[in-house]
This record gives C-alpha cells, sequence and structure tokens, in this order.
C-alpha cells in the first residue's frame, strides 16, 4: 500500500473582510469567504472558507440582520484582526489543503 502524502500549507492572511451580503465576505482580491459560526459558553469562534462564488449585487449594512460577526475585519500585528466593532479576533489557524483555504477566528475577550 502507498501513502497518500499530507499536503497542507499556510497561507497569506487577507489584509481586510468585508461583508458582501449574508453570510458572504469579500477580502482585498476579490475572494468570497464564508464564514460557519461557532459559539460556545466561553468563547465565539467562526470558520472563514474561501470559496469562490459570483458576488451579485452588495447589500448595505442596513439591509443585513443583525449578527454576532463584524461588518469588517482587518489584520492587526500579533496575528489577529479587529473587527468594525471594536473587537479583536485571534487567528488560530489559516491554512490550505486539497485546494480549499479555511481561517479560523477566535473572538478575544474585551480588555478590561
Amino acid at each position: 500500500m502507498g501513502e497518500v502524502p499530507f499536503r497542507a500549507h499556510m497561507t497569506l492572511h487577507p489584509d481586510h473582510l468585508w461583508i458582501w451580503r449574508k453570510a458572504v465576505y469579500v477580502d482585498e482580491n476579490q475572494r468570497t469567504w464564508l464564514p460557519i459560526s461557532i459559539e460556545t459558553e466561553s468563547s465565539l469562534q467562526v470558520l472563514m472558507r474561501q470559496e469562490d462564488i459570483p458576488l451579485g449585487e452588495a447589500l448595505r449594512p442596513s439591509q443585513l440582520s443583525p449578527s454576532l460577526l463584524p461588518l469588517m475585519w482587518q489584520l492587526y500585528p500579533g496575528q489577529r484582526y479587529r473587527g468594525s466593532d471594536s473587537s479583536f479576533w485571534r487567528i488560530v489557524y489559516h491554512l490550505e489543503f486539497s485546494g480549499i483555504e479555511d481561517m479560523l477566528l477566535e473572538q478575544l475577550p474585551d480588555p478590561e
């Protein structure tokens, strides 16, 4: 039996992610990202999967329903993003495997 090589590699983080429409974010290179929110008692995480989908019309923030996720993320030093709502999100991992790019973000507690 031959071994199947495991090929996963780290990739560059998007500088910005903007909400485009419900459950679709777009980065500075017009790549689309689909969020999956994971809420536990102690934290909020979001798995961002880069998947190419037709963009269609962008929605204004007033047209979107309330969400736990910010309207925009900006990459900050220290492997984290800052949300448009001033929240900070730690990059748990960001990798590409078999052509699928995933980035897991975890919301950091508010500094007191």
